[in-house]
């Protein structure tokens, strides 16, 4: 049903038919008129009538029907981000009196990049086998901007690295999971001593690193402006193998977790260089907003299948709620 009127005050009411909001970001997640059409069930003719509903309604043009794949336009953007929203809230409305039925809809998941290669394919599994009507969605990215993100809401969950003492935002629950102790590497043909050095050494050497916002580029970072020394970078690059790759070629000294050295096919040709001033690493945390009961369960499976994963990897564990919503 669709209707605007007035009333008092010159307000609108606006009742919108949910299944035209469906209609319109299944099209957008799809790309495909045709795509949708067959996730929803529906005709192509009666799938364009509802999202041509939406727009008449709405009074603005939500598709570039000329672009392939369909994409939305720029009002369509607002309108996709809108209707996610309203439905994800009659899903919750819904669900609010069987809180113990089975988790569906979506859980949105974020991870920077070195732990979505050494942490998130047994947990995925996990929540998949136990909740086949979950849809996961993974959002990979740097941890500061991860946490902002579920602060917004635009995440329901992240799992992020973060240097010692991060304190997590007052909005959001937060476990700490696990504490990854780094090591700086370099090529065996540089030949650098085996003795342990100190960072002032090591500066006059470039280092190969991830872009800003790496959690362990970050404590690095701190720990030589602490020291006064310069953070010269040859290479940023996305992805610990390509870094290990580009360091054992002897473009610049690296920062890796023994984990990923251990797993990495040029670990033969690095060196762990042990320094005097620079042992450390960077806390894993677990962070997620106030959410729907129907999710809340689909969180505990993940966060303990990580806990599972992180110590099956050898990865310090030190699960230590840290409760701050409404403190």
């Amino acid at each position: 049903m669709r209707q605007l009127k007035n009333v008092d005050n010159d307000y609108a009411d606006i009742f919108v038919n949910t299944r035209d909001l469906q209609a319109f970001v299944a099209v957008v997640d799809s790309g495909s008129m045709v795509r949708a059409a067959e996730k929803l069930h529906l005709t192509q003719p009666g799938l364009t009538r509802r999202v041509q509903n939406l727009e008449s309604m709405l009074g603005v043009e939500l598709l570039e029907r000329q672009s392939k794949p369909l994409k939305p336009s720029a009002a369509g953007n607002e309108v996709y981000a809108l209707a996610r929203t309203v439905l994800r809230a009659v899903d919750d409305l819904l669900s609010v009196a069987s809180l113990d039925s089975e988790p569906s809809g979506e859980l949105r998941i974020g991870m920077p990049p070195f732990l979505g290669e050494v942490a998130l394919e047994k947990p995925v599994d996990q929540l998949r086998s136990v909740f086949p009507r979950l849809t996961l969605r993974v959002t990979a990215g740097w941890s500061p901007a991860l946490v902002q993100s579920v602060e917004r809401a635009s995440l329901d969950a992240a799992v992020v690295l973060m240097p010692p003492g991060f304190s997590p935002p007052e909005t959001l629950h937060a476990t700490r999971l696990a504490f990854v102790p780094t090591v700086i590497v370099a090529a065996r043909s540089l030949g650098l001593s085996e003795a342990p050095v100190t960072l002032a050494e090591l500066s006059r050497y470039e280092w190969v690193l991830n872009q800003d916002g790496c959690g362990m580029r970050s404590v690095l970072s701190r720990t030589l402006q602490a020291a006064g020394l310069p953070l010269n970078v040859a290479v940023e690059a996305f992805g610990s193998e390509l870094q290990l790759s580009l360091v054992a070629r002897g473009l610049g000294i690296g920062l890796v977790t023994p984990d990923m050295l251990e797993r990495s096919s040029h670990r033969l040709s690095l060196q762990i260089i042990d320094t005097t001033d620079f042992r450390t690493g960077v806390d894993v945390w677990f962070v997620h907003g106030s959410l729907p009961g129907r999710l809340m369960r689909a969180i505990e499976v993940l966060r303990a299948s990580l806990d599972e994963v992180l110590a099956e990897r050898g990865i310090s564990t030190l699960a230590e709620d840290i409760e701050t919503v409404d403190r």
